[in-house]
């Protein structure tokens, strides 16, 4: 068995790995970049390195300095965690060449299904269904366009490397094929150092099912039954739980057998996972789903299957990796109620969904019935520099409906500030009635639109909560004056009107009436000189007027700004030109993810800040735009 191990990635998948590890006696050695100098994950390992700078491409991607650390440290194997260099297989097969254990399929099983023009004739040759589309070598746009009418619009253009939704764009016609080519063949090539694309027809009702598969180096391989993750946004997964509603055993035994066909095809041992696209319009059928991709590392939403199996997939990974056998055989595995995984953002929904950043200065999770995977804690710093996922809150039950209610009562607690989240919107997500009826496809949130979006302000009872919660306030520290200089009228337990003022985010509020009581759905705490309150997920800190300042700042009409840390990447105007509403301006690149700025109404460029690959801090003016005389 292994003895020592060093983690070659951060955050919650650093921890996770460690919390196994540390439960099995293993060492555990961690690496970490200067941005992540007090990371949560360097606190817990046994042994910490530092490898670089904040940015990912010098330190955590770079594979000599991982490997250099391992060396330094006396560490018998390296864990790649998912993400940054899990998929790399010349790293994979460095950290072998360098006698040391790679916890991970092979470089040639890594390298079969890291493409996915190759792995999609791969699997065919193995009788595994594959989605129809275009593969081939010829890459020119003209060409491209040209296979995408002859499949039929809508289509889907998909980077051949990576994942995560990266290098994905679904077109509707063709007058929008080649600026959504350009883009997401930039986008491939800064995230994965290839911009070769395929293209797949786009299937109508979509579900997104995959297949969790494990081997071992004594040609064993078993599935541990399928997740859904159809609940994405921009191709990203949001919600995944396990079992896939809807899934009969015979449905399920074809797929999970095509699972096990394709992990075989390519010798594969470890953790992996088929991924297959449903045509779910008539329910899941076996000749309705297709593959479409296998991620050869452990995945984000594992939780969920580890929670229905009872297994732990990250101790499988370190004995299969010291040489032994599976654990258990295919027949001693079996499903055991529902489990239910929501991502926890750093992000605002109400501007975008724009990733959010800066200090955790309130980070309060349920800590009953339920599992959280994170890597930050309270006073934690959400940097620019990496995916911004805050934690994963899983969820066990008997069945999908008690999961759900669980995930809920969870997210109705769950409150971070003055970083963003989207907790209010995994809220309205999971509450929603087509969701708790099991009928989704990935279209779903892109369906619901803004009604997904939480509220930017506090309804009257969220601010009538802040009032009690300052009135108790100021009375404990004995300012009675103040308390009730500014809650004119207002008592504990009078129901007569009352007029009562506070300020949220800069904006001040008058209420008539305050509530005489503490509603079941409220959080409320200290924060400043205010009260923090949460409902359902969203946070907001309200306050007397006097004492609580804008936490934003708005710049006049026609100020562009940079909403957050980043590179521009693209750049479509030039100092003068006449621009239309909604027109897009510039790019901007920042934790992984594109994000257009457009005009907001039609004029002139009478300036431009911004230069092509120049990095940018938030709210940097990077141009303006004025209207004619």
């Amino acid at each position: 068995m292994i003895k020592s191990l060093l983690i070659a990635n951060r955050g919650e998948i650093a921890c996770r790995i460690i919390r196994t590890a540390r439960a099995m006696g293993i060492r555990t050695i961690a690496v970490y970049s200067d941005a992540d100098a007090k990371a949560l994950h360097v606190r817990q390992a046994d042994e910490a390195i530092h490898i670089g700078p904040s940015p990912a491409n010098e330190s955590y991607l770079v594979g000599e300095k991982i490997i250099a650390a391992a060396k330094e440290s006396g560490a018998e194997a390296i864990h790649p965690g998912y993400g940054f260099l899990s998929e790399n297989a010349d790293f994979a097969q460095s950290v072998i060449d360098a006698d040391l254990i790679w916890v991970g399929p092979k470089p040639h099983s890594i390298r079969a299904m890291g493409l996915k023009d190759a792995a999609k004739t791969l699997m065919s040759e193995a009788g595994v269904p594959v989605t129809p589309g275009y593969i081939g070598d010829n890459q020119d746009p003209k060409h491209l366009a040209e296979q995408a009418d002859e499949i039929g619009y809508p289509v889907l253009i998909k980077a051949i490397a990576g994942g995560g939704g990266k290098g994905m764009r679904k077109v509707d016609n063709p007058d929008d094929f080649t600026n959504n080519l350009a883009s997401c063949q930039r986008e491939a090539k800064a995230s994965f150092g290839n911009d070769i694309v395929l293209i797949e027809k786009w299937i109508e009702s979509p579900r997104h099912i995959e297949v969790q598969i494990f081997g071992d180096s004594h040609g064993n391989v078993v599935h541990l039954f399928e997740r859904d993750c159809s609940l994405q946004r921009r191709h990203q997964k949001v919600i995944e739980e396990a079992p896939a509603p809807g899934m009969d055993e015979a449905t399920r035994e074809a797929v999970c057998a095509a699972a096990v066909r394709a992990a075989k095809a390519v010798d594969y041992e470890g953790a992996g996972t088929i991924e297959f696209i449903a045509d779910g319009s008539d329910g899941l059928r076996a000749d309705k789903i297709w593959f479409m991709e296998m991620n050869t590392r452990l995945q984000v939403e594992h939780p969920v299957t580890e929670e229905i199996t009872g297994v732990d997939l990250v101790e499988w990974q370190l004995r299969v990796a010291s040489g032994e056998e599976i654990p258990l055989c295919q027949d001693e595995l079996s499903i055991n109620g529902h489990a239910i995984e929501a991502r926890l953002y750093a992000e605002d929904p109400a501007n975008g969904f724009l990733p959010s950043i800066g200090k955790l200065d309130r980070y309060c999770l349920p800590d009953e019935h339920i599992r959280v995977d994170s890597g930050v804690e309270e006073t934690s710093i959400i940097s620019p520099y990496y995916d911004p996922m805050i934690a994963k809150l899983i969820v066990h039950d008997i069945d999908r409906a008690e999961a759900i209610e669980g995930l809920l009562d969870a997210l109705q607690g769950t409150a971070v500030w003055p970083v963003k989240s989207n907790a209010g919107f995994l809220y309205l997500a999971a509450n929603s009635s087509q969701f708790k009826s099991g009928d989704i496809t990935t279209a779903f949130i892109a369906d619901k639109g803004d009604s997904l979006i939480p509220p930017d302000e506090p309804d009257t009872e969220m601010l009538g909560q802040a009032g009690r919660h300052l009135v108790e306030q100021y009375s404990n520290r004995n300012y009675h004056n103040r308390a009730n200089e500014l809650l004119e009228g207002f008592r504990l337990n009078q129901s007569q009107n009352t007029k009562l003022n506070l300020q949220s985010n800069g904006i001040l509020y008058t209420i008539p009436k305050v509530p005489d009581f503490y509603g079941n759905t409220y959080s409320s705490a200290d924060y400043a000189d205010g009260a923090l309150i949460t409902k359902n997920g969203n946070s907001f800190s309200i306050g007397l007027p006097q004492y609580i300042s804008s936490a934003t700042g708005t710049a006049s009409d026609g100020a562009i700004l940079s909403p957050m840390p980043g590179k521009i990447i693209a750049l479509e105007i030039s100092e003068g030109d006449r621009v239309t509403k909604g027109q897009k301006l510039l790019t901007l690149e920042a934790m992984k993810m594109e994000h257009s700025l457009t005009a907001p109404f039609d004029g002139i460029v009478s300036s431009l800040n911004a230069a092509l690959d120049e990095q940018v801090q938030v709210d940097a003016l990077l141009a303006q735009i004025d209207t004619e005389a």
